[in-house]
């Protein structure tokens, strides 16, 4: 019925946002196995004949669906399993498909975004999860449409990329009673993203937290004025702010 109204501005519209909204509080509300599934098909139906939506202008709308879908990868039912890992795929494809079949970066980057927060905020990795990593790329081995091109490849190279960081972070579990071993590790994940700086930010604001917890408010704030620094700097590349000078300190940022 509001179909011409949600396409407004390319799928970047308040109403847009509304309806999406109402589709993921199905997803952060427990539910039973069998309304999830009619959950996943709804989505389903909502990426396809919105695409853009997710794959054009602002990045929110395609990060919030991966957080709350790998969520659902992460479920103790393996019926739920199976329809987030499908809803994923699918997911992942429909990027493809929107980019000509070029690539699949930002569900790429907003997955690997996702996995990260979902570390901090919920813990995530064990067998359930493997086990949707190994449904996912079952799918990409069985999907005869795209034998011909790259995508198969970009699915197992994104889950490949996932169970490093997965790796990394049950290193991390060993030494969780240990804060300066603990925030090392993540120092050093945050830096092997420094070429991505949306990646870099989200474990920065991990280890934010974990400072915030042991009451090393100082270490914290470090690790925000870092968030802050690669904010300005993305804006300076950008054109929209200069790098400044006060009468206190001299404000010189980069990436690196």
């Amino acid at each position: 019925t509001f179909q011409r109204q949600l396409q407004q501005s390319d799928c970047q519209n308040a109403l847009m946002k509304k309806v999406f909204d109402t589709h993921m509080l199905f997803l952060q509300i427990n539910q039973s196995a069998t309304a999830l599934k009619h959950v996943f098909a709804a989505l389903r139906l909502f990426v396809g004949k919105f695409p853009s939506a997710f794959f054009q202008g602002q990045a929110d709308l395609c990060g919030s669906l991966c957080y709350e879908i790998l969520k659902c990868c992460n479920h103790r039912s393996r019926s739920t399993q199976t329809e987030a890992s499908a809803l994923l795929y699918f997911f992942m494809r429909k990027n493809f498909e929107f980019n000509k079949q070029k690539s699949i970066v930002r569900s790429h980057l907003q997955l690997i975004k996702a996995v990260s927060q979902l570390i901090a905020d919920a813990g995530i990795g064990g067998s359930r999860f493997q086990h949707s990593l190994a449904i996912i790329n079952n799918f990409a081995n069985g999907d005869k449409q795209m034998k011909n091109v790259n995508f198969p490849a970009e699915v197992k190279d994104l889950t490949k990329r996932i169970r490093t960081v997965l790796m990394a972070t049950a290193q991390m579990k060993e030494h969780e009673k240990d804060p300066e071993m603990l925030v090392d590790l993540q120092y050093s994940l945050a830096n092997s993203y420094a070429s991505t700086p949306e990646l870099r930010r989200t474990w920065l604001e991990s280890m934010a937290k974990i400072h915030a917890r042991n009451g090393d408010l100082s270490e914290a704030a470090m690790c925000y004025i870092h968030i802050a620094a690669l904010i300005a700097e993305y804006l300076k590349r950008k054109g929209k702010i200069n790098i400044f000078r006060t009468n206190y300190v001299s404000i010189n940022i980069t990436v690196a």
